[in-house]
């Protein structure tokens, strides 16, 4: 081994460890990781910075935006609202067909944009059919992962190899269609498993109504009546420092049988008033004792006490592209700006109820949100959130409304035909769109996931260093040598079997991006190795880094329904395990069925 090699590794190594580990953002760690490659020498600035003029990070950036578009439109809403019908009439079947038109969605479009679409409509169906959410929200994630493996665009990961591949040999482009065959019968597996054994696995974690019960906050809502002796009497809340000093919250105001729910902080304050107050226990005894305020213990507020006067409870999914990530409420002035409350915040199957103001802001974070239904709505239209509510499904019809769905459609068949690469058609796709004005170029700015994109430009230089340093060889030959065990004409078998184990588990701890431009150029390196065609290798990784299913982390759709379905980190490694494990199976014997070996 020599130095060079080591370095790579020690890089590798620290670059799993960041991913992991989360100590900084996805994207920031992967700059780190660039910028160790740049100072070290191993890479040449004009090699560095290859990875943002990369056609896959371009294809994905204007994917983005096409999604958006679609979502924007409220089309796909609009048809699977159709759906319900049916799910009315056959339960079963109809959530089959339900999956299934979701995992078909997210073969185009990027499934981070449908289960954002779906997960409202998802837990609305549940409570309609008394169903627990928490029994529906992880098979949505599924079923769009799923769905994702069926195009070369339905991931990210499948367009990064595929660059790879091309870039590094002499093989032709990977076809648009070219996964569907044997990702019919993978998606087709999934859902079985997903109707027949996964249900029996997932425990009720959330109630089919009643999102304080959800949330356990029963004992953090009550009301209090202001004593004629209060000091509050003729003051503001703003001006006694109820929040500040004892970490309450006065949610609304009832005054002579008038609900007051604006401007709440500035209110002057009278004898009888009713406060409809959040906060812990011990900072409510201490406002009794020094506010003089009588604590009304025999009230503790319920979703439909709280839902008066237009004021409604919904939960609120930060969404990655959100301003308000990183962000503490306080700083963001979230109160003032949005008009409502924050009563709770749900973070990896953890409830979150004190010193809530200070508390810094992840994506995908679940926020119990209280407010007047004027303001949900605003939040929901300020792309900051995926308000979990009813909502109206209804297609956004102007002039050019089809366009979008026209403009994908089009991209893909090109693509396929192999009349125009998939990158030309999309940034076509995006053009024409502004053009009509269907889409304003802010939104477009806003649709893109920066920190995916800066991810992918980021990392992919490491696999060229992994290839050009020798260092894919390197594993490429200690992998190669374990199949010496094996008879000669088992080792491609066992090969790609290995190749596979390998891409899910380091997916499942680390970055999927990060996993299959590692991954890539050591497949093609045992490919070389054993003389044969490196395709069956190739997509043993697209499947596998494409299937995480055993922890939250592992893909952004399951760390999307982590909080709405009130999970345990346990519940994805009970269900998804077994799940893993099956399609490991399957890739293992059907890919060289799709892929045969051949010789080059």
């Amino acid at each position: 081994m020599s130095f060079e090699i080591l370095l790579v590794l020690i890089i590798i190594a620290v670059a799993f460890i960041l991913f992991s580990t989360e100590v900084f953002p996805v994207d920031v760690s992967a700059l780190i990781i660039l910028g160790i490659l740049l100072l070290t020498g191993m890479l040449s600035i004009e090699d560095g910075l290859s990875g943002f003029s990369n056609p896959a990070v371009i294809t994905i950036a204007c994917l983005f935006i096409i999604s958006f578009t679609i979502q924007k439109e409220g089309i796909l809403e609009y048809i699977i609202s159709a759906l319900t019908k049916l799910i009315e009439k056959q339960r079963i079947i109809g959530f089959v067909v339900y999956l299934f038109v979701i995992s078909i969605a997210s073969a185009v479009m990027n499934n981070t944009a449908i289960v954002a679409i779906f997960i409202p409509v998802t837990i609305r169906l549940a409570n309609r059919f008394n169903i627990s959410p928490s029994k529906v929200l992880i098979p949505l994630s599924y079923a769009a992962i799923l769905g994702g493996t069926l195009t070369l665009i339905g991931t990210s990961t499948n367009l990064l190899v595929n660059s790879i591949l091309i870039r590094e040999t002499a093989q032709s482009a990977i076809g648009m269609f070219e996964f569907t065959q044997f990702g019919l019968i993978y998606l087709v597996v999934g859902l079985l498993y997903i109707f027949t054994v996964l249900p029996r696995l997932i425990p009720d974690r959330t109630a089919v109504a009643g999102i304080t019960d959800n949330y356990k906050i029963g004992d953090y809502l009550t009301e209090v009546q202001i004593d004629e002796d209060s000091p509050l009497v003729g003051d503001t809340c703003l001006a006694r420092g109820i929040n500040k000093n004892y970490d309450v919250t006065v949610l609304n105001i009832l005054r002579d049988k008038k609900l007051i729910t604006q401007n709440i902080r500035n209110i002057v304050l009278q004898k009888d008033d009713i406060l409809f107050v959040r906060g812990s226990v011990d900072g409510l005894m201490r406002m009794k004792e020094i506010e003089k305020i009588n604590l009304l213990t025999d009230v503790k507020l319920s979703e439909k006490e709280l839902e008066k006067d237009d004021n409604i409870l919904v939960e609120g999914i930060l969404t990655e592209r959100s301003r308000l990530v990183g962000r503490s409420l306080l700083s963001a002035n979230f109160r003032r700006k949005f008009g409502a409350f924050v009563l709770a915040i749900r973070r990896e199957g953890v409830t979150l109820r004190d010193k809530l103001s200070h508390l810094r802001l992840r994506a995908f974070d679940t926020l119990l949100i209280y407010g007047p239904t004027d303001r949900i709505r605003s939040i929901a239209e300020s792309n900051n959130f995926i308000i979990i509510g009813e909502l109206d499904v209804a297609l956004k019809k102007h002039r050019f409304w089809w366009l979008s769905i026209m403009v994908l459609s089009v991209a893909v068949i090109l693509a396929a035909l192999d009349i125009m690469p998939i990158v030309l058609g999309a940034i076509i796709g995006v053009i024409v769109l502004l053009a009509f004005d269907v889409l304003k170029p802010m939104e477009a700015y806003r649709a893109v996931s920066w920190q995916v994109i800066i991810l992918l430009a980021a990392i992919i230089p490491l696999g060229h260093v992994i290839h050009s340093s020798g260092t894919a060889n390197w594993i490429g030959d200690s992998l190669f040598n374990l199949m010496n065990f094996f008879p000669a004409d088992l080792r491609p078998f066992v090969m790609v079997s290995l190749i596979y184990l390998i891409t899910t588990i380091l997916t499942e701890i680390s970055s999927n991006a990060a996993t299959a431009i590692l991954m890539t150029p050591i497949a093609l390196s045992i490919a070389a190795k054993l003389g044969l065609d490196p395709r069956p290798f190739v997509f043993a990784i697209c499947f596998a880094a494409s299937a995480s299913f055993i922890t939250p982390i592992g893909y952004q759709t399951n760390l999307m329904v982590y909080g709405p379905g009130g999970y345990k980190y346990s519940d994805y490694v009970k269900v998804g395990l077994p799940l893993a494990i099956i399609l490991w199976i399957v890739a293992t014997l059907l890919i060289p069925v799709f892929w045969p070996f051949k010789s080059i």
